[in-house]
């Protein structure tokens, strides 16, 4: 059941039972109220009747204050009685999160965790409502506490709430760090990759000093160095068809914070089938989105509004694209708050509306989601996903892709190995062939970055346009080898006519290809062999092969 509507039950079991304290408390001094107007009563008339009999009978006095203590002995059982069948106390405040079937697991890989927060902490006198914090929790919460739209309950079901986050990358950690700050009781970090430097600039919870280190681990390290009073669960494996509902189930919010298609199903899948909502958030470049699946009676689930997988090619990740560190900030943010809005069931939750954000405009709009897909495979009416299923579901086949992490892509092999050379042959080529040209098929803005001296730019994703900018490149260089007398070993036949190109000399100068990491270029090669450009040779593994081995000191990125 996902947890606002738990946390509905819960509110309108409150409800009905300050109801109930209120009628308790108005019949209590209804009947108070008799009582003491018939003993102030009694007590007049029996002054009288004592001054009266003390007269005549000296013991009369003390035999009437042995029955008027019986009577008030009486009168106070009565009383006791009536306030144990009408209480005037509230009970406590039913939890928002029903009990699990099964008892939350220990961390991971035998991972250390945080002492749990206390929950049944020893009821005080000033805890009318027995909302269970105690005097520290509301010293460090006070701020959201006394506010007026959240307030003491609300922080005491983030106090016993728990959330999972998958990644604990650029969206991940701004929302560890937030739900760990606002007093989330347990919060799981599922990540299998290590910190690297080039992570640091958007996923702010790592540092210098745990460069190399596991993210699970050193998110984990930040979010209980942050509060101490949480437990901090760490999973270092990846998240698996086999794994994944076992997960889900420990924890009542989930937290998408992955970078990759396979991934965003999965983690869709495994909320349906364990009836649990889940916060799902992305960012590339300057954009970002989020929305809450899973969650209420018509929420939808991922699936619902994708039930095709998105092409490879539509699917950039930040290794490739780009992103700016501020951005999965934000975004990562406003998961964080999403996540806190179901567990304190405070705020309206971004079920079935789509927050789009450009950040470069400064624009935030909602665009309003489709209800759930009756025929969906995952939440349908009979959905074909199921705990039971979902362990054997190929999810690479399905979207195309491999659930990678923030690596690079996996080199390919597109073109012969014999028209490829390697970097330290292209540096030995570049020294012994002056005339050679070297083309450069990054985007613009990794080829401003660097560059080998001399490259010619034609970026790939619009290379047809420069098709006409190697040619010309191509003719000037064997023009300018056609004026200088060629070395004997080169000279044509006698009576044979030399081969031109644009107007070009007798050869074609040597035509090197390189990309990032020998992809694209591969690519680019195979397309000047179309355009009749057949001499073209690639560079295995391009520039980021060239910097581990020839120059180390050519910048990767």
């Amino acid at each position: 059941m996902p947890v606002m509507r738990q946390l509905g039950v819960g509110e309108a079991s409150l409800q009905s039972t300050q109801t109930q304290h209120s009628r308790a408390q108005r019949a209590h001094s209804r009947t108070e109220a008799p009582v003491t107007r018939a003993t102030s009563f009694l007590s007049a008339q029996y002054m009288i009747e004592l001054q009266t009999d003390m007269s005549s009978n000296p013991g009369a006095l003390e035999q009437e204050l042995e029955r008027l203590r019986a009577q008030n002995a009486q009168l106070q059982a009565e009383l006791n009685a009536l306030k144990v069948s009408q209480p005037g106390e509230l009970p406590p405040a039913s939890p928002p999160v029903a009990a699990r079937e099964e008892p939350p697991a220990a961390a991971a890989n035998g991972a250390a965790c945080c002492p749990p927060a206390a929950t049944d902490a020893a009821a005080h006198d000033w805890d009318g409502l027995r909302h269970g914090l105690d005097k520290d929790q509301i010293a460090r919460y006070s701020r959201q506490i006394v506010l007026h739209s959240f307030g003491v309950q609300a922080q005491a079901r983030l106090c016993r709430g728990s959330v999972l986050i998958v990644g604990a990358g650029g969206l991940g950690s701004p929302a560890a760090l937030y739900l760990a700050a606002a007093g989330v009781a347990r919060i799981g970090i599922v990540d299998r990759d290590v910190v690297e430097l080039s992570n640091i600039h958007r996923q702010v919870i790592h540092r210098e000093a745990t460069v190399g280190m596991h993210k699970a681990l050193s998110a984990a390290e930040a979010c209980r160095a942050l509060n101490s009073s949480i437990q901090v669960e760490t999973h270092l494996e990846a998240f698996t068809p086999a794994n994944a509902v076992q997960l889900v189930r420990q924890y009542d919010v989930v937290v998408d914070a992955s970078d990759n298609a396979p991934t965003r199903y999965l983690i869709s899948d495994a909320c349906c089938a364990a009836g649990r909502p889940l916060v799902s958030g992305a960012a590339i470049g300057t954009d970002g989105q989020l929305t809450v699946y899973c969650h209420g009676e018509d929420g939808p689930c991922y699936r619902c509004l994708f039930p095709e997988a998105p092409a490879a090619g539509n699917c950039a990740r930040c290794v490739d694209a780009g992103v700016l560190g501020v951005v999965p900030g934000v975004i990562g943010t406003l998961q964080a708050l999403e996540a806190i809005k179901l567990l304190s069931g405070v705020g309206d939750p971004l079920s079935r509306r789509l927050l789009v954000v450009d950040c470069a405009a400064g624009r935030f709009h909602s665009v309003k989601l489709r209800a759930k897909s009756p025929t969906c495979v995952a939440c349908g009416a009979s959905p074909a996903i199921t705990a039971a299923t979902l362990p054997t579901y190929d999810y690479a086949a399905f979207t195309g892709q491999a659930a990678a992490n923030d690596a690079a892509p996996t080199p390919l092999q597109l073109i012969p190995r014999e028209e490829r050379i390697t970097p330290a042959q292209l540096q030995q080529r570049l020294a012994s062939q002056p005339n050679a040209v070297l083309l450069d098929v990054r985007p613009a803005e990794q080829f401003n970055i660097c560059h080998l001296p001399g490259a010619l730019h034609a970026p790939f994703k619009q290379f047809d346009r420069h098709v006409d900018s190697v040619k010309h490149r191509l003719a000037a260089v064997a023009q300018g080898q056609a004026t200088a007398a060629p070395p004997a070993a080169q000279q044509h036949p006698k009576g044979e006519q030399p081969d031109s190109a644009e107007g070009g000399s007798s050869e074609q100068p040597p035509l090197y290809v390189v990309c990032r990491r020998g992809n694209d270029s591969q690519r680019a090669v195979a397309r000047l062999r179309q355009l009749g450009i057949s001499h073209a040779v690639d560079v295995v593994g391009g520039m980021e092969a060239w910097a581990r081995q020839v120059d180390p000191t050519f910048p990767t990125y």
